[in-house]
């Protein structure tokens, strides 16, 4: 099953602000959808019911305090002349993030999963199929736009099916930070 590491943003005021900005934006290119707003900590790729086993044992032994982040500025990926994402980024909170994204990797290294890249964290708000023609002029305006903020209290083991209408993301393990 293909399989990755998240940390949801589920905090309403934050989740009410992106869909105003996707719903200004007006581009063609294929909105996420709310309820699976995220940060990919680490994909993990195709795996095997017991490898998901030991992920979760490796995981489950994680621990972290909560932590608050705010959301704020939009960028794309790779470059704004050919975007392929549109994602919003984080201020506050980014180093803790980023301390929990390595502990992550650690863990799960030692099970063989070492990332391609390193963690930039980001939240995608639209796939972008085709070329938009003047998307830096738009996205200018929300260059420093706040979202809001949320506690980072969990991370979440997660499926990732693949269908026509889009991604299906089922929770396989929620791990708690300690208080």
């Amino acid at each position: 099953m293909r399989t990755f590491v998240a940390i949801e943003v589920n905090n309403k005021d934050v989740l009410n602000s992106i869909h105003k900005i996707q719903a200004e934006l007006n581009i063609k290119a294929k909105p996420v959808e709310l309820h699976n707003m995220h940060f990919t900590v680490q994909f993990l790729g195709e795996v095997s019911e017991d490898m998901v086993r030991k992920i979760s044992g490796a995981l489950s032994s994680l621990e972290f305090s909560p932590f608050p982040i705010s959301f704020a500025s939009i960028g794309v990926f790779p470059k704004p002349s050919f975007p392929r994402v549109i994602w919003i980024g984080t201020n506050d909170g980014v180093n803790e993030l980023e301390k929990l994204a390595e502990m992550i990797r650690l863990k799960l290294s030692q099970l063989g999963f070492n990332p391609d890249k390193k963690f930039k964290p980001h939240v995608t708000i639209f796939r972008v199929k085709n070329k938009i023609e003047g998307i830096s002029d738009k996205l200018e305006k929300f260059s420093s736009y706040y979202f809001g903020k949320q506690t980072v209290s969990e991370i979440k083991l997660k499926k990732s099916e693949l269908t026509p209408n889009g991604p299906i993301y089922t929770d396989l393990l929620v791990v708690k930070g300690k208080k």
